[in-house]
């Protein structure tokens, strides 16, 4: 069966934008386009679609997925590393829901809960997020802010309570909504509300991590998610080529905003 791009981009769940941006970046490309310029998926497109999703999923930038897609892939084998990986997420969720179950039924007094146990499962989450981002950013933000700077930011990390982690979590969700909301608008400039809305959700965002704010500071993160491939991947996760747009956006606010 084949699709138009809207038809595609409607069953899986993503925008037109982001299957031309996938086109554009030689990851996903149409098998035909018609007269009119209109681009027609087939099969073999849709199962591509498919891992590509699968390792967005599980947050593997798209250079990767590019250069995985681009070996002898095969595509069986691909479903299995796909299933183990989604079962071992599985494993964190189901531990983290029994971890809230029984901290229900402790604060109605059904069941006693120690201390230990209340911490069960977050303490090694924050561990697996240092590690991860000293893995993935580690040398370029201590080059560029210093190890005393980072290592500050990694105790207060380590120093967060389970409301502060909840709280950091949710305002991230809330930026990746509300920067993907303004990037997809039609007529989408970075001096929107909705842009400048996602500008202070990620200053606030920041500020969980940093021990002082300041405009130069935000504005030259941004600038590195531009110039560092391995965070514009990042940002192509929530939506493709959305990190200039974001950039631009912490310029304009960090030029009119007055805090």
């Amino acid at each position: 069966m084949e699709y138009t791009i809207n038809k595609l981009a409607k069953m899986a769940g993503i925008s037109t934008r982001t299957l031309r941006y996938y086109d554009e970046y030689g990851l996903l490309k149409p098998a035909r386009a018609r007269f009119n310029g209109y681009r027609i998926y087939g099969q073999r497109e849709v199962d591509r679609l498919q891992h590509i999703l699968f390792y967005r999923e599980l947050g593997v930038p798209l250079g990767e997925i590019r250069k995985i897609l681009q070996k002898d892939f095969n595509g069986m084998d691909a479903l299995q590393n796909h299933l183990t990986a989604l079962l071992a997420k599985r494993t964190q969720l189901n531990r983290l829901i029994a971890n809230v179950e029984k901290s229900i039924l402790a604060q109605r007094g059904e069941v006693k809960m120690t201390d230990r146990e209340k911490l069960s499962g977050f303490a090694e989450k924050i561990d697996k997020i240092i590690a991860d981002n000293e893995g993935r950013y580690g040398e370029e933000i201590r080059t560029k802010y210093g190890s005393d700077t980072v290592d500050r930011s990694n105790a207060k990390i380590k120093g967060m309570s389970q409301e502060d982690f909840e709280k950091v979590e949710k305002l991230r969700e809330e930026f990746n909504a509300a920067i993907k909301a303004a990037f997809e608008e039609e007529g989408s400039s970075p001096k929107s509300r909705l842009a400048q809305k996602a500008c202070e959700l990620h200053k606030e965002w920041l500020c969980y991590f940093w021990d002082n704010y300041s405009k130069e500071a935000h504005t030259g993160v941004a600038q590195m998610y531009v110039d560092d491939t391995r965070f514009t991947a990042h940002f192509d996760e929530i939506a493709p080529g959305i990190t200039t747009f974001l950039r631009d956006a912490v310029a304009i606010y960090c030029k009119t905003t007055n805090a």
